[in-house]
């Protein structure tokens, strides 16, 4: 289990009863989790007393119920990264704080490379690998289908003190884009993707992980430097294992390159209880 343990800024307060209690900064919200399957012995008042509270309806979608006057929007830093925070419609709020021990792992690896490194993040949301590597020096290529994400990605950028760093940001299918890289010979020495579980292209294209996910990554890898230095998968879908993303990369870029390969669970501490909420998987290739 990666456990993202050096937040000052965040705070898995709780957990229980399929919901989560978290401070961003100084607010505090209440959602939803499926992962969370254990009972919440009691209410206590700190769950009552949240800023908002995201109820999930039993048609779909839910709503947020706001207890408190909050900023429409507001910041959280990270190791000197920082990062607007906004409640969704879709009980999201912009950022996933357990990837900061994708970041913090990233930007070593930039950072004692000893050379110029060319980073494409695919499905780049709104841009936490992004900024982390612009942080380290990297010049990066940001990609993602939803120009309000992708906006929201430049402001990351900008608030963190990163505006002049050397990043494009591209609002494109990522399967297009990629494609259009190998016709023209582009190279880059690090790739980082976080493909959903299911999605449809703008010409009713579908995407589904277990069936596509192999392939893509084999067509990532032609537009690779013959010298590179990391491969990141992450994944929050359902049903698959740590070890088929190590199975993934050991087929591909083991097989091409070498390295070391390194999958796991990531997860959030949980305060109350000093157990750990597992978020997802990710998938490390390294040279």
């Amino acid at each position: 289990m990666f456990a993202a343990q050096d937040w000052k800024d965040y705070e898995l307060i709780d957990t229980g009863g399929g919901e989560k209690l978290e401070r961003w900064g100084s607010i505090v919200l209440r959602r939803p989790d499926p992962q969370i399957i254990w009972p919440l012995p009691k209410e206590t008042g700190v769950w009552r007393a949240v800023d908002a509270h995201y109820h999930r309806s039993s048609s779909g979608g839910g709503n947020w119920e706001y207890r408190k006057d909050i900023p429409e929007r507001w910041t959280i830093s990270y190791r000197g990264l920082s990062f607007h925070i906004k409640p969704t419609g879709f009980k999201h709020t912009g950022l996933f704080p357990e990837q900061a021990v994708n970041w913090s792992w990233m930007m070593d690896k930039i950072r004692s490379a000893g050379r110029p490194i060319r980073v494409l993040n695919l499905f780049a949301y709104t841009g936490g690998a992004s900024v982390a590597c612009a942080s380290a020096g990297a010049e990066v290529c940001h990609v993602d289908a939803s120009k309000g994400v992708v906006q929201w990605a430049k402001e990351n950028l900008q608030l963190s003190g990163l505006g002049d760093r050397p990043v494009r940001f591209i609002t494109d299918d990522v399967f297009k884009f990629v494609q259009r890289e190998q016709r023209r010979g582009s190279k880059y020495d690090a790739i980082i993707m976080d493909p959903p579980s299911y999605g449809r292209g703008p010409n009713g294209e579908t995407w589904k992980l277990e069936t596509n996910l192999y392939p893509f990554v084999e067509t990532c890898m032609s537009i690779l430097t013959d010298k590179p230095l990391f491969f990141l998968i992450n994944s929050y879908t359902t049903g698959i294992s740590a070890t088929v993303l190590h199975n993934t990369l050991a087929l591909s870029l083991g097989r091409s390159h070498g390295g070391t390969i390194t999958c796991g669970e990531i997860g959030l501490p949980i305060t109350a209880s000093k157990l750990t909420l597992p978020c997802g998987i990710l998938g490390r290739w390294e040279a």
